[in-house]
C-alpha cells in the first residue's frame, strides 16, 4: 500500500519500472500479436467478439420512478459514434478482441472545451506501466512506433479477466496457453512435412561396381525415363539390370492422428468458454442461451460499469445516469419461444416493436406505446356500484 505526504505541495512520481516481456512488477505486456495469428484462436474468439459487437449502448436517466432513454445528445452520439474512425459496433470488437487475447483491453477518453467526454479511442500498446504522481494513478502506454503517452487512470477504460496476481491489470492468457499453442503449432508443422516428405526418394540404386559421379547419374536417370515416367509403355514392369540392384524405399512419416489435434482444439474451446455448436453457428436456442449468460453477459456487465464510471461523475451517477448495453439474445431463439412472447406484449411487459424487432421485422407506428389487454388491467379494490363494505 502506498502513502502520499497530504504537506507537500510536490511529489516525485512514483513508477515502477519493468521491462518489455519479462513482466516483473506492476506492469502488463502483450505477446507480440501470437495468438490471433493462429487461424484456431481467431476462429474460437470470433462468435464472443461478434455477439459483444451487436450489443447496444444506451444511456438510461431514472429518477423519482421516472426512466428516459438518451436523453441527452451528445452522449448519444459519443456512444454511437465512439470516434471519427468507429462506429460502436466496430469500437466494441476491437476492445473484446484486445480484451480476449490480452487479459486487458484499453480505451483513452477526451473532452471538449467545457469538459465533457466527446471521444473514446482503443489503445493499443507494445506494453503497459502504472504510475503514482502526487496520488493519481496514471498508466504509460508503450505505443508501436517506440513513443510513449501518459493519460490519468479515471480517463481510461480499462476492461480486463483473470484478475488475480495483479492490483491493476488482468491476467495474460500468454502463459496458460503457451503449450497448447507449441502443441497446435507442432502439429501442423508435423502435417505439412507429412506432406513434403511424400515427395522424397521411392526408389534406390544398389551399384555392385564403383562408378564415376557422372556415371552414376546417367544410368539413374536412365532408370526414371525408362521406368519412372508415366508416358512409358513398360505395362507395369520392370527389366534387371546386372549392373545394380533396385530397392524401394518405404516413405513412413509421422502424421499426428484425428484424436489429438481434436484434444488440442477442444482444450482451447475450454478456455474461451465455447464449442464446436457456437463455433460453427450450428447452435441451439438453449445452447445460444448458456453461451449468452455464462460469456456475453459478464462482458455486458463490465462494459456498462466501467462505461458508467469513466463518463459519468460522481454527481450524474446520483442523478440515475447510467450506460447499459443491450442484447437483444432472443433473435436467436426459436420460432415458437417468439411467438410466445405475445403474452409479454399483452401486459405490457413489451412493447409492439419491441416484439417485432425480436422478429426480425420494421416498427410500426404507435408501436412504441406498451399495451395491456383489459382483462389484464390493473386490480382496483374498490368496487364501483357497491355497497361500501369493501
Amino acid at each position: 500500500m502506498k502513502f502520499f505526504n497530504i504537506f507537500k505541495t510536490k511529489e516525485a512520481p512514483s513508477r515502477t519500472k519493468v521491462e518489455l516481456i519479462q513482466e516483473r512488477g506492476n506492469g502488463f505486456y502483450t505477446w507480440n500479436g501470437v495468438l490471433y495469428k493462429s487461424d484456431i484462436v481467431r476462429a474460437t474468439i470470433r462468435p464472443i467478439v461478434k455477439a459483444v459487437g451487436k450489443m447496444t449502448p444506451k444511456h438510461i436517466r431514472s429518477q423519482d420512478g421516472n426512466l428516459v432513454i438518451n436523453p441527452e445528445p451528445y452522449m448519444r452520439f459519443l456512444i454511437e459514434e465512439p470516434n471519427p474512425l468507429m462506429s460502436s459496433q466496430v469500437f466494441l470488437e476491437k476492445m473484446v478482441s484486445q480484451f480476449l487475447l490480452n487479459g486487458n483491453a484499453f480505451a483513452v477518453i477526451t473532452s471538449d472545451e467545457y469538459g465533457l467526454p466527446n471521444q473514446i479511442y482503443p489503445v493499443e500498446a507494445n506494453g503497459v506501466e502504472a504510475e503514482y504522481d502526487n496520488g493519481v494513478l496514471k498508466l504509460v502506454f508503450h505505443l508501436p512506433n517506440g513513443n510513449k503517452v501518459k493519460y490519468p487512470y479515471d480517463r481510461i477504460i480499462h476492461l480486463r479477466t483473470d484478475f488475480n496476481g495483479n492490483d491493476i491489470f488482468g491476467t495474460s492468457p500468454k502463459d496458460a496457453l503457451k503449450s497448447l499453442m507449441e502443441v497446435i503449432n507442432t502439429t501442423d508443422q508435423g502435417v505439412v512435412k507429412a506432406i513434403k516428405n511424400s515427395n522424397v526418394i521411392k526408389w534406390l540404386l544398389k551399384f555392385k561396381q564403383v562408378l564415376k559421379e557422372e556415371d552414376i547419374e546417367k544410368q539413374t536417370q536412365k532408370f526414371v525415363d525408362s521406368y519412372l515416367n508415366i508416358d512409358k509403355n513398360n505395362g507395369g514392369a520392370a527389366a534387371t539390370d546386372p549392373k545394380y540392384d533396385v530397392e524401394q524405399v518405404k516413405n513412413e512419416s509421422y502424421v499426428p492422428n484425428a484424436l489429438q489435434m481434436t484434444n488440442a482444439k477442444m482444450r482451447l474451446y475450454d478456455f474461451f468458454n465455447v464449442n464446436e455448436n457456437i463455433v460453427q453457428s450450428k447452435y441451439s436456442e438453449d445452447e445460444w442461451n448458456a453461451f449468452y449468460e455464462s460469456v456475453l453477459e459478464p462482458i455486458a456487465i463490465q462494459l456498462s460499469n466501467e462505461f458508467t464510471r469513466k463518463l459519468f461523475t460522481r454527481r450524474e451517477r446520483g442523478f440515475g445516469n447510467r450506460i447499459v448495453f443491450e442484447s437483444v439474445s432472443l433473435q436467436y431463439a426459436s420460432m415458437q419461444t417468439k411467438l410466445n412472447l405475445q403474452a409479454m406484449v399483452d401486459r405490457g411487459a413489451m412493447t409492439p416493436n419491441e416484439w417485432r424487432e425480436v422478429l426480425n421485422l420494421t416498427p410500426i407506428e404507435g408501436g412504441d406505446k406498451p399495451i395491456r389487454r383489459l382483462d389484464t388491467a390493473t386490480i382496483d379494490t374498490t368496487v364501483e356500484g357497491g355497497d361500501g363494505d369493501e
